[in-house]
This record gives structure tokens, sequence and C-alpha cells, in this order.
């Protein structure tokens, strides 16, 4: 472990590894199968950086998010580690120049769409690599259990049948017991080493807090509560509109989702990761990979999808230990309008043969056809020509991306690519006979050297244009002319979303959607809604042993510092803490012994005692052993043998 320990403090100015990180390190290193379960900013990046920077080869790692695969990259490049990412929509001649460096250069990390694992070009090249670990990030990903489903991931055990030998590492910050069973069964982890933290954050607070002025109460907490903070919110238009209010009220904040210029959005990140603003108002777009361990308070004014999610975005307060609040602000109207979303993220198969339709006519993609292909998709444009509805067809796209059927990319953060086809002397010829681009060429040599000659390099057209004192139009247009030339390889930058098909477009009313299997996630995403609405409108148990609860974990001790937790302090201030009652006792043990039931159930059946009383006792026989907590329900627990 002494190598691992030099390349944690050479490459990321660490001295030790965190709680865990060691030991699956250690785990992988010693060439195990490995799941890791590691909450929001647990570093589960390092759990497989740093072994793969020690053994000899290149690690494959599946990200399904292609800003989250660009960060990742970017942070190993600062780090002097070379590192590159592949994607849908990435020009196919830098795809394969980087496949190629993957086995005749130095690199150490490609990071890599579970979609492109199954591609003949990949897996080609893949045969020909020196392949050392391969890492599967948001692993839950795998299973139709879970909150993020995506059935391109299954694809990836057919590509661990060409490298039986290499190990595997999958990483998660939230999955329940089944979804871990789920993936280690789909990943084909053999005799995996088994890694997980404890759900529980000692030193965050959580908070449910019933509010129908929402903007009021926010300004008083982040009155209260100094320091970053992130709200929270479910659409676009809403970030600007609480950004705005908490201008007006002279609190440092701005806006961020999807939808805004990607250089806008990498500006305001930075500016919030500094503290140049103190708040950032955001749609669930924004977080996965921040790293910004001095957030004290996350506030959600809508309610999340799941337990899961909410778990993740609350998590990005207090990762420096310190305290730290997370807060959910909830009225009866948020309860309605959440299942009123759960409808619409589960379209009927009428709206999905028409919208699936629609996409195949407007991007002209025949029958039989379009597997792999990207295509630029202006969608609401689509909608007006088809005269469909813009909501609807929206939820359609998302749909059918989770079902596999295409791949329906939003908004592309990647910046413009060039690189140079010729060797110097051609490139030296060629301005001499094209006076025309001389200028342009020999600035771009000028501007990022001879690295221009073998990497793709990102390029800002707009910056160039004022550097050179000529038209955008005109830089773009030359470089276009360029490319057409094969004096350069030229990747634009699109403003557009982009949409793959990941399967050939069949008949619109044979869609190749398992409809048995998408009922049934439609029943399990309406279990996890109805788990947030318990969540919130509980006032008996401890909210962190609630969700500890739910990710299948037990924690007999209650937290202390979260709003449940308070108030019964408040109220039994001078009163003895009751002790056990032998008859509640018979009557825990009479129900139990007939099957598991949730708390709420047992707590209802030890009527007449308040529901105080009831969780009390129920908590007095947990500490006894009498019973457990398993998935989320009361089991009695069995007696031990002697």
């Amino acid at each position: 472990m002494s190598q691992a320990k030099n390349i944690l403090k050479q490459y990321w100015g660490y001295d030790d590894f965190r709680p865990l990180q060691e030991d699956i390190v250690e785990a992988v290193l010693s060439g195990n199968d490995t799941l890791a379960l590691l909450p929001t900013g647990g570093g589960k990046s390092i759990c497989f950086q740093v072994p793969a920077m020690a053994i000899e080869g290149i690690c494959i790692v599946v990200s399904p998010l292609i800003a989250l695969m660009q960060d990742q990259v970017d942070q190993l490049k600062r780090r002097g580690i070379k590192a590159e990412a592949i994607y849908s929509g990435m020009h196919p001649r830098q795809m394969d120049y980087l496949l190629d460096n993957c086995i005749y250069g130095d690199i150490k990390f490609l990071y890599i769409s579970p979609e492109r694992l199954k591609t003949d070009l990949f897996i080609a090249r893949a045969k020909q690599m020196k392949i050392a670990l391969l890492a599967i990030d948001e692993a839950h990903c795998i299973s139709q259990w879970g909150y993020d489903f995506r059935p391109p991931y299954l694809e990836i055990v057919q590509f661990r049948e060409l490298i039986p030998e290499v190990p595997c590492i999958a990483l998660t910050a939230s999955a329940n017991k089944e979804v871990q069973k789920d993936i280690v069964y789909k990943l084909a982890l053999k005799n995996a080493k088994f890694f997980q933290k404890s759900f529980s954050r000692s030193n965050l607070s959580y908070s449910i807090l019933w509010e129908e002025n929402k903007e009021a109460r926010l300004l008083k907490m982040l009155d209260k509560i100094q320091g970053s903070a992130i709200v929270y919110v479910r659409n676009r238009k809403k970030t600007q509109e609480i950004a705005n209010f908490l201008v007006r009220n002279k609190i440092s904040a701005d806006f961020y989702h999807a939808g805004i210029d990607p250089k806008q959005r990498s500006e305001r990140q930075k500016h919030w990761i500094q503290n140049n603003i103190r708040v950032i108002v955001a749609t669930n777009a924004f977080g996965m990979g921040v790293d910004k361990p001095d957030v004290r308070l996350v506030v959600h004014l809508d309610l999340p999808d799941s337990l899961e999610a909410y778990y993740q975005e609350a998590g990005r307060a207090g990762r420096d230990e310190k305290k730290a609040f997370a807060c959910l602000l909830v009225e009866e109207k948020d309860i309605l309008d959440l299942q009123e979303q759960f409808e619409k993220q589960f379209p009927s198969k009428d709206i999905l043969q028409k919208t699936y339709q629609a996409i195949g006519n407007y991007l002209q993609v025949a029958q039989g056809a379009g597997e792999m292909s990207v295509y630029e998709f202006n969608w609401q444009e689509m909608c007006k020509r088809f005269q469909l509805p813009n909501t609807e067809t929206y939820y359609a796209l998302k749909c059918m991306e989770g079902e596999g059927l295409i791949l329906f990319n939003e908004n592309t953060n990647i910046p413009s690519k060039i690189k140079f086809n010729l060797s110097a002397t051609e490139m030296y010829d060629f301005q001499i006979r094209n006076e025309k681009y001389e200028l342009l060429l020999k600035s771009l040599l000028r501007i990022f050297g001879g690295e221009i000659y073998t990497e793709f390099i990102s390029i800002d057209e707009a910056n160039l244009a004022s550097l050179l004192k000529i038209p955008l139009q005109e830089i773009e247009r030359s470089l276009a002319m360029l490319e057409k030339f094969e004096v350069l390889t030229y990747e634009k930058k699109s403003i557009h979303p982009k949409l793959t098909f990941l399967l050939p477009r069949a008949a619109a009313n044979d869609l190749p959607i398992k409809w048995e299997e998408y009922n049934t996630r439609k029943k399990r995403h309406l279990q996890k809604i109805e788990a947030v609405e318990h969540y919130v409108r509980q006032t008996i148990r401890c909210r962190t042993q609630q969700i500890v609860a739910y990710f299948g974990e037990t924690l007999n001790k209650s937290c202390g510092i979260c709003d449940v937790c308070i108030t019964q302090k408040r109220e039994n201030t001078g009163k003895a803490f009751p002790e056990g009652q032998p008859e509640t006792k018979e009557l825990i043990i009479k129900f139990l012994s007939q099957g598991p039931l949730t708390i709420q159930t047992l707590v209802d059946c030890l009527r007449p005692l308040s529901p105080k009383e009831a969780i009390r006792n129920i908590e007095y026989y947990a500490d006894l052993g009498v019973v457990e907590v398993k998935d989320g329900e009361l089991w009695l627990r069995e007696p031990q043998a002697p």
C-alpha cells in the first residue's frame, strides 16, 4: 500500500485515505471484483483512480453522463494524468485518434458511455488495449429497481466477457439491498468484495418545514445559517425567479440549469465554488462532480422524485464534516404536483408511438436504419411541425431514453475542437499555396504550439475572431473549409440537442419496449414517490434513522439534530424517558411473529399508546435485540443459538 499512498500524495496531495478508501484500493490491487457503496462526497473516484495508477495498463471507466465524464477527465488532466473520454456525438476522426492513443500511447484512463461499449469500432480496438481495470461509475443505473435505470448498462456484462481476467469495481452513492444484489448479478462480479460506508451523516441536520410562503422562509434560513448554499427547484424558469428574488433581498445569488450556455454554466459554477456568489439556485442538473466541501445549507423548494435523489442532493452539504443543514420546504400542493409529475414521466403507449414516429420522420431515418447514428435534434421545432404538445413530447423523449431506444442529450457542454492532419512540412507547403488561410493557421500554431499536431485542442471561435479581428462567421467558414481540404479536423460545438438511435428505427406500432417491465418500473417509481410522501409527513421517527432504514441500514441511536429529534427533546424536557412496558413487548412479538411490518403499521397496532410512546417502546426493544430493521421494515429478531 506504500505505492498507493505515494500516488495519493503525488497526484492528489493527500497524506492519507479517508475511511474505507484504503480497504477498497487494497481489494482492487489484489485483483478482486469490488462493489463500493460510498455516500455523496465520500471520494469514490479515488477508489479506482489510485489503484489504476499503480497497475500497468489502461483503466476503462463507464459513466452515464457526458458532463460527468468531461469533469472527471479535466480533473485528472489538471493533476498531470493522461485521460480522455469517448461519447455519442463525437467526431469519428477524433474517436479513432483517441482509441489509437489508448493502444499505442500513454492514456491511463478512458471514460466511455455505456452505449459505446457494444460498437464494433470500440470492441475491435479494445481487444488491442492492455486493459488493467474496469470501473463502473453510478453502478445503480444497471438495476431497473434503482432510481436511474439506464438499459445500456446491461450491455456491460457482454464487454466483460471479452476481458474475463480484468478485475471490475462498481461504485455508487445510493443503492438499497435489492439494487446492490442486482449490481453484483448483472455485472457478473465474482466473489465480490463489498464495502459500504454508513448512510448516516452525523454532522447533517435534516428538517421538513411545512410552509406556504417558501420565499420568506428561505430568507429567514439564509439569514440564520451563514455560508454557501444550494437551493434546488424543479423547473428552469423557477431557478431564475428565485435567484432574482434573493438578489433583490441583497443576497448574492445566481441560477443554473441545463438550458444555459455551457460557458455560462461553467463560469457560474466556478464563481460559486470560489465563494464569489453565496447561493446557487438550480435544477437537479447541478451538483454532480462538483467538489465544494464547505456548503452549509441545501434547501429543496420542490419535492424530489425519490429518497435516493434527495439523499444525494442534500448530501452536498457539510462534506467538510462540519455542521450543515438540509431543509425541505413543503406544502400540500407539492404532494399533488409530484403525483402529477409521475403520470407525465410514464406516458401512454399512444403518446410514445406518436413521438417515435415523429422523430423518425423529422430526422428522415428509414425503418431498419440509424443504429448508433447521431443527429442534431431541435425537438421543439419537431413539435411545431407535427403539432405535438411540448410537455408530453419531452417526457416521451426522456422515457424512450430510459427504455434504451434513444440517447437524448439536451445540451452538450463540449467546446469546439481541432487537430492538424498534415505534418509541419506539409502544412508549410499548404500555407504557401493558400495565402487566404495563412494568418489563421499560423495563429493557431502560435497559440497552441506543436501539440495541435498530436492532440485535439479545445478552441473558442469567438475569442479567436476577437484576437485576429476577423468576423466570427469567417473564422467558422475557414475552419470548415480547412476540414473539407483535410488540412485539419474541426469538430464544431453544437448549440442544439443531439439524438442517437441506440437501436435501428422500428415501426412505431412495434416499439421494442417490454411493456410488462415498463409497467413494473412504473409501479416501483410510484413506491418511491410514496416513500417521499411518507418521509415528509411523518413526525415521529428521527429523519436520519428513516433515511438509512430506506437503504436497508439499521441505526439504533437517533441523530439528535433533525427537526423530529429537536421537537422531541423540547417536549420531553424534564420528563423521564419511559422504559419498556412488558405488555407492549408481548404485543410487539405477537404482531411481528406474523411477518414484518412498517414502523407506522406497528405504531397503529399498538394503540391506545400514543405514537410517541409506541416509537419509544419499539426503539427500547430494538436496543435489547428483540426487533430489528431490515429493508425499511421491522422484523422479529430470531433467537441466537447459545
